[in-house]
């Protein structure tokens, strides 16, 4: 750098960008490649050149080059790591271990001792993943739709079909996770024995994954259905008008001598008794 400053820029002005340039081939061509070089034994960088390196010369780049910033970055328990203001996924494999990213204006690229492990397009900012990273069994909890509930449900038995037709019914997707739990009840406790505890849930009135994981729990999916109430299934409150009120107690009623009194003493107040005697008013008025 002090030869190129000393020798071509020094004591020079250049009106534009296009003769500076052209300048500058002339000085390499005629100036800076005919010098004896000291490095080259005294030859000349030009003769070295044409002799030795011009054969194995390459042609540029199709692309221009990109610049790009690199950084380090921890896998977080979520199999994600953060560049800049974005998180983005890694495999799994690689959880709890640093890596090395690459960031350009259109991609981040991860490398792992130097081994390109994940690619993303950029993103200003928020989450960035890859499904393919999660474990296998995560991939494919995440994969399962409604439909394949249903399918895995049927395989079991008509009461699984109906507890799970009740669980997707209103905000299926919301409602994946308890889906997955009473299939999942299946490799635990037989897919019998799932099918008697949905039954069993369906007969009770509370077709939910709480209460079939109950029923497997307390080993009741065998029990006899509970007696009929007579009241065609309607809800507990709904028991007809003759059980309306079966459970009033009636109040105690006034006793006979009582009402004797009341009757004797309302006989006395309206009529007259055989002590009374006529006024002398009374008697002109008669």
């Amino acid at each position: 750098m002090p030869y190129v400053r000393d020798s071509f820029w020094r004591g020079r002005q250049f009106t534009s960008v296009a003769q500076m340039q052209s300048a500058a081939v002339d000085w390499c061509r005629d100036v800076a490649g005919r010098r004896a070089s000291r490095p080259l034994a005294g030859a000349a960088p030009a003769a070295v050149f044409a002799a030795l390196e011009a054969e194995t010369l390459q042609p540029l780049p199709g692309k221009p080059f990109v610049l790009a910033v690199w950084s380090t970055a921890m896998v977080g328990p979520d199999i994600h790591a953060k560049v800049g203001k974005t998180i983005y996924s890694i495999p799994w494999r690689y959880l709890g271990r640093r890596v090395d990213a690459r960031s350009t204006p259109t991609v981040v690229q991860f490398f792992h001792n130097g081994q390109l492990i994940a690619t993303h397009g950029r993103k200003p900012q928020g989450k960035q993943t890859d499904f393919s990273h999660y474990p296998p069994e995560k991939i494919a909890f995440r994969m399962r739709t409604p439909a394949w509930f249903r399918t895995r449900a049927a395989e079991i038995g008509p009461a699984c079909v109906q507890v799970i037709a009740e669980l997707l019914q209103v905000n299926a997707l919301f409602r994946l996770r308890a889906a997955q739990g009473v299939l999942g009840l299946a490799d635990k406790h037989t897919p019998t024995r799932l099918e008697a505890a949905c039954s069993r849930a369906i007969a009770v009135g509370d077709p939910s994954y709480r209460t079939v994981k109950g029923v497997l729990a307390a080993g009741a999916e065998t029990d006899p259905p509970p007696p009929a109430a007579g009241d065609g299934g309607a809800a507990a409150h709904l028991h007809g008008p003759s059980q309306l009120f079966a459970n009033v107690i009636p109040l105690p009623t006034t006793n006979t001598a009582t009402g004797a009194d009341l009757s004797s003493t309302s006989d006395d107040h309206d009529g007259r008794g055989d002590d009374e005697r006529a006024t002398p008013d009374t008697a002109a008025l008669a």
